[in-house]
């Protein structure tokens, strides 16, 4: 029987700010929250490590590299709510800055899980998203260094107020191509795999948000961007200043706007403030 209740997913979120995520809308959020992660053992110890502070969260398998894993989630979704409330697309991955691993094998393995792996998410969750739906896509202020070293040609397609998802995914795929081929720099880019996929993020988040904005069917979905700051998790290796929980303030803020709110629609946010490109 498909249940009413409101249900929130958050991915990548057996540990760090995913797993902080959690916990905050454990907390907060009136509905089921699902936990999940690619490793099933590693998922139900993060749950079980929640239910010792009182919490009560569920636990889904999900590798957003698997499309299967991804149909997996959606068909249970389906079935078990017939819909989605809350979804923060938080898994991602990032090379070390003393990676041996060559460049172009960097820029193809990140952006693969953080921007065409985050967009496969979305393109099949986004069907079940109810009216008042939130959604938060983790980006990174890398994105806005790394826009600060484009060449003006790519600034003005990035920030192109009418760009089109074939237009992001045509950079994207440019700069892999030119990643392989060493000229990243030479053509107006910078060489910095993980934030190009951060601005892959924010500027994917920018047009699903406008496209919602158009859906008369479903209102009030929302879906935003943000910076958790740098945060002391594996990812940096722990190396950030701000605690996961501290990290997950921007993410949980966005996951919870209230109904019907003017803004923040298709923005970017850091310490819960818009940040624009220029900023």
């Amino acid at each position: 029987m498909t249940s009413t209740r409101r249900v929130a997913v958050v991915t990548g979120s057996n540990k760090g700010i995913g797993f902080a995520i959690v916990r905050g809308l454990c907390k907060t959020f009136n509905g089921d929250v699902y936990l999940t992660a690619r490793s099933e053992s590693l998922g139900m110890k993060a749950v079980e490590d929640l239910k010792k502070e009182g919490l009560n969260p569920l636990f889904h398998q999900l590798d957003i590299s698997d499309s299967t894993s991804i149909q997996d989630l959606k068909a249970f979704l389906q079935k078990q709510y017939g819909g989605l409330d809350v979804l923060v697309n938080n898994a991602g991955i990032a090379y070390k800055g003393d990676s041996k691993a060559p460049f172009a094998e960097q820029a193809e393995v990140t952006l693969k899980v953080n921007f065409w792996d985050t967009l496969a998410v979305c393109e099949a969750l986004y069907p079940l998203l109810r009216p008042h739906a939130r959604v938060v896509n983790v980006s990174s202020f890398s994105s806005v260094m790394a826009f600060d070293k484009c060449s003006d040609a790519i600034k003005a397609k990035i920030s192109n107020p009418n760009i089109s998802m074939d237009q992001l995914k045509e950079l994207m795929r440019e700069f892999e191509a030119l990643a392989k081929s060493d000229t990243v720099e030479q053509n107006g880019w910078p060489k910095w795999a993980y934030a190009v996929s951060k601005i892959g993020v924010r500027v994917m988040s920018y047009i699903q948000g406008k496209a919602f904005a158009q859906d008369s069917s479903r209102p009030d979905i929302i879906v935003n961007s943000c910076c958790p700051g740098y945060v002391d998790t594996d990812m940096t290796s722990h190396k950030g200043t701000k605690t996961v929980d501290e990290g997950a303030v921007t993410p949980l803020y966005l996951a919870l706007l209230p109904p019907n709110v003017e803004s923040p629609k298709g923005e970017f946010l850091s310490e819960k403030v818009v940040k624009h490109w220029q900023n």
